[in-house]
């Protein structure tokens, strides 16, 4: 099923209380998100091409609209399907009059909201009657989510962000949305945290981003000097066996390469290497084991400061792996952290011996034990342990706060699902404990196996849809 072109468009104000966003709550009879709070939102028509064509839009033509989304066509159809959109769900019309005014509550044009619900009427059609021009020019751009495979209905969904039209007074369409209420994105934040309300995971990860702002006005500035989707989508050099090759986009290695070669000069690696200590970053590293069946061996990784080194999954508890590692660890204070603490006991008790070295997790026989969930320093490095059941009881992740890394361990892990691979016992808590990683301020996972992985929510999208589909629970994508 291919992907559906779509827009959403958050309507944002300022009040007192601080800035909110309006949030429709979709029928409990729809087949898709059924309840869920989403911003108002759908699939881009024909008419929404139309419009431009007539002249009635303001801020766009065609070319800057397809800059601006990184298309070669249609992106004018976009900006107009999220502002039609908005109307016909929430009543409000970010449009002006022939004099440049804003539409007041009471103009003749926003009585037709039903009819071009409907499909009675085009939207191009009473912008002509009325002599109305779309204010696209007042349209930020935020995001760009497809929904992954395994839902009845797929989109390739652009997000918006613009200020509520002034004067105007929202209201659910009572067909499609039976509820609205303005929010400010940490109220829905936590609503969904409390359970109080249910969101979808592309709609979560705006409202994190909006969460860090204070005003309507900070948010477009923002939305206007950043570019959703500039990262590189041209195949990448590398080395591979001695040699050069491209990487396409979306293949397992493109987002580390890009992070380790963002020049694009070819000296980063295409390919694991066993045995070789590869530099992620100033701190950290990764060692690979030798593979002991099909795809890579597992990953080990090193975080160091000065005297000091934290290893995350010491991985086999024996040969040339653990040699590397002990030697790693040498005349420095050590601390470890397995993501399967059951599963690397071997590996633990052997670099205890070896090293003196400190375990710190969830486990009872940890020498320290963090709060879950709460940050703790190390090194100078923000750390978090969050569990992660659903493969085992035991099993947990580490978040680097300072880079926004996430050691996963195996709970992702690269294209697994692409493979027909579901990595859990418990398939209810896995969902759960990723669901719980959609609000964490992730830029990067570092996966038990394979490579560096960018785009971490939306992976995290992708695993929880395909679980979900698979089991019959009810997918949350846009």
């Amino acid at each position: 099923m291919q992907p559906r072109p779509a827009s959403t468009l958050a309507l944002l104000r300022d009040t007192d209380a601080g800035m909110q966003v309006l949030m429709l709550q979709r029928t409990h009879k729809a087949v898709f998100m059924p309840g869920f709070y989403v911003f108002p939102g759908g699939a881009v028509d024909a008419d929404d091409q139309r419009l431009a064509g007539r002249r009635a839009v303001h801020g766009h033509d065609a070319a800057s609209a397809n800059a601006l989304l990184g298309v070669e066509e249609g992106g004018l159809g976009y900006l107009v399907a999220a502002l039609r959109e908005s109307f016909e769900e929430a009543g409000l019309l970010l449009a002006r009059d022939g004099g440049g005014a804003w539409l007041g509550a009471d103009h003749p044009a926003l009585a037709a909201r039903h009819a071009v619900a409907a499909g009675e009427v085009a939207l191009s059609s009473v912008c002509g009657e009325h002599g109305l021009t779309l204010a696209l020019d007042r349209v930020a751009y935020l995001d760009h989510w497809v929904t992954p495979p395994g839902p009845p209905r797929r989109f390739d969904t652009r997000f918006f962000a613009a200020e509520a039209p002034p004067g105007q007074v929202p209201d659910h369409d009572g067909q499609e949305t039976i509820d609205h209420c303005w929010l400010t994105p940490a109220e829905a934040l936590r609503d969904r945290r409390d359970g109080r309300r249910e969101f979808a995971t592309p709609t979560i990860a705006v409202l994190r981003k909006l969460a860090e702002f204070q005003s309507v006005d900070a948010v477009l500035a923002y939305a206007r000097e950043q570019r959703p989707g500039t990262f590189p989508t041209r195949p990448w050099p590398a080395l591979k066996r001695g040699e050069t090759v491209y990487v396409e986009p979306g293949r397992p290695a493109y987002d580390e390469l890009v992070r380790l070669d963002p020049e694009g000069r070819g000296q980063a690696r295409a390919a694991l290497e066993p045995g070789e200590w590869v530099r992620l970053g100033e701190h950290l590293w990764r060692l690979t084991a030798e593979s002991e069946g099909d795809g890579p061996g597992f990953n080990s990784y090193l975080l160091r400061r000065d005297d000091q080194v934290l290893l995350v999954d010491p991985g086999p508890g024996q040969g040339a792996h653990l040699e590397r590692l002990v030697a790693a660890c040498a005349g420095r204070r050590a601390t470890v952290l397995t993501t399967r603490p059951g599963d690397q006991r071997a590996a633990l008790a052997a670099l205890r011996a070896a090293t003196g070295a400190t375990l710190v997790g969830l486990q009872a026989d940890a020498d320290q034990r963090p709060a879950p969930g709460r940050p703790f320093r190390f090194a100078g490095f923000e750390l978090t342990v969050l569990p992660m059941p659903g493969q085992a009881p035991d099993h947990q992740a580490l978040l680097w706060g300072d880079e926004g890394m996430l050691f996963a361990g195996t709970a992702v892990l690269e294209r697994s699902l692409a493979r027909g691979y579901l990595p859990a016992a418990d398939n209810d808590a896995y969902v759960d404990a990723l669901g719980e990683l959609l609000e964490a301020p992730l830029n990067w996972i570092a996966p038990a196996r394979g490579f560096l992985m960018g785009h971490p929510h939306k992976v995290i999208d992708h695993l929880m849809t395909q679980c979900l589909s698979r089991v019959g629970r009810p997918a949350a994508q846009a």
